[in-house]
């Protein structure tokens, strides 16, 4: 259980080479965390139900490591040390984390997109009075998948973060399964945390995906002293700076006081950033001056969550060896020629589609206006197919065997448990 990234003074934790013998590599997970050799991450932005774009992309990896490989079983959690989400990014890290390979996840979203947004009969003013969905089918579609499962679990076969916002207190809070980290175990103070481990996956994923007006806040038990069970509203951690989760990702990985220690430079650190389709095109601003107020605040909201995952991009791109750079905007382009510090702090690559005419014309896809303005959307199910359409068509232009350096081949081989889900 982590607060805020700026309260981490106080997350110090034992280096691996430091680890008890009972934190000994042990398990799949472990030899993700702890073995030697370089590391990769895996980051998945939130988006809703288009989520699926975002499986479109991991269905293309997934492919394309088998055939790298030679292993036709081969799951993105063979492969990632750590696998990391926000909101529907959670739900599908998850799912990856618990050894499902992609087209297994791409069944799964077809059903959890109309089981889970269910319309609130009592939903009023657009989801101004009440949530615009309904609470309990979304977490019976998540309960259907991770079970009974927490985040301690020995089904996940490697490192998994999700990105939640605790909306009464201000503050972004990072639950991951590192047995090294300060939250994940019991700790003696006068206030008695509850330890990540023991936490069900099902609560963690419900917070992340939580968004305001959208669903009702996930209320979770974090802690207990003497005055008796201190409780947390979490809502969607898309609304915080890391509905694009890479940058978190990173410093969770690097940071001392997150306990990773995992070493930079772009031969030992890859991060792959997946994303769910970027905005397209901007309102013209007469249009803007007839924007009610209140659908103007939500317009502000989105497109401040928009400017975050840019900056996100333009950090990333700055520090690293990107060979899939987006442009960042007509003054700066697209970063190939700057570098920040002397040498790159890792391999980073972004796959995403830009949902706007010109963009989308690329992939051979002509939409009138009013298609547009419905595939912008994220509560949208009966719009899978055409997202899986548009994801498909893109990862086959942007995915290329080439992104992944050789030196990243060398992965743990563990007898895992993973092939037992993949054969259930």
């Amino acid at each position: 259980m982590m607060t805020a990234p700026t309260d981490l003074s106080r997350m110090r934790g034992p280096a691996p080479a430091d680890l008890p013998p009972k934190r000994q590599i042990k398990t799949p997970r472990d030899r993700h965390l702890f073995g030697e050799g370089p590391k990769r991450i895996l980051a998945i932005d939130g988006g809703g139900v288009r989520g699926v774009i975002a499986l479109t992309f991991l269905d293309q990896i997934e492919t394309v490591l088998r055939v790298r490989t030679g292993n036709t079983e081969l799951v993105l959690s063979d492969y990632f040390d750590l696998i990391g989400g926000t909101s529907t990014g959670a739900i599908i890290a998850a799912g990856l984390a618990l050894g499902l390979p992609v087209k297994h996840l791409i069944d799964v979203y077809r059903t959890l997109s109309t089981q889970g947004f269910q319309k609130n009969p009592w939903l009023g003013w657009g989801g101004l009075i009440a949530p615009k969905f309904k609470e309990r089918p979304l977490t019976q579609s998540i309960e259907q998948h991770v079970q009974n499962e927490t985040l301690g679990s020995d089904k996940l076969f490697t490192g998994l973060a999700i990105v939640a916002k605790r909306i009464d207190t201000e503050s972004v809070w990072v639950f991951h399964n590192n047995p090294c980290g300060k939250y994940y175990g019991d700790e003696e103070s006068s206030l008695k945390h509850i330890p990540n481990k023991d936490m069900p996956l099902r609560n963690l994923i419900r917070a992340s995906t939580a968004a305001p007006s959208y669903f009702t806040p996930q209320i979770i038990e974090v802690a207990r002293d003497e005055r008796g069970i201190v409780r947390g509203a979490f809502v969607d951690g898309g609304v915080s700076p890391h509905n694009n989760p890479a940058l978190l990702l990173f410093t969770l990985a690097t940071i001392r006081g997150y306990a990773f220690n995992w070493p930079t430079g772009a031969d030992k650190m890859m991060l792959v950033s997946i994303g769910n389709g970027a905005a397209g095109d901007a309102p013209t601003h007469d249009r803007v001056s007839r924007i009610p107020a209140a659908q103007l605040a939500v317009k502000s909201l989105i497109s401040m969550m928009q400017d975050c995952s840019q900056l996100n991009q333009a950090l990333l791109q700055w520090m690293s060896q990107c060979p899939t750079p987006w442009p960042i905007d007509g003054e700066i382009g697209d970063l190939s020629d700057d570098q920040l510090g002397g040498d790159p702090l890792l391999h980073y690559l972004r796959y995403d589609v830009v949902l706007d005419l010109p963009w989308l014309q690329k992939l051979k896809l002509d939409y009138s206006s009013s298609k547009l303005r419905h595939i912008r959307q994220f509560d949208r199910p009966d719009l899978v197919s055409e997202w899986l359409d548009i994801g498909r068509r893109a990862a086959a232009d942007q995915v290329d065997e080439k992104h992944f350096p050789a030196v990243f081949d060398a992965i743990a081989t563990p007898a895992s448990a993973a092939s037992t889900v993949r054969g259930s």
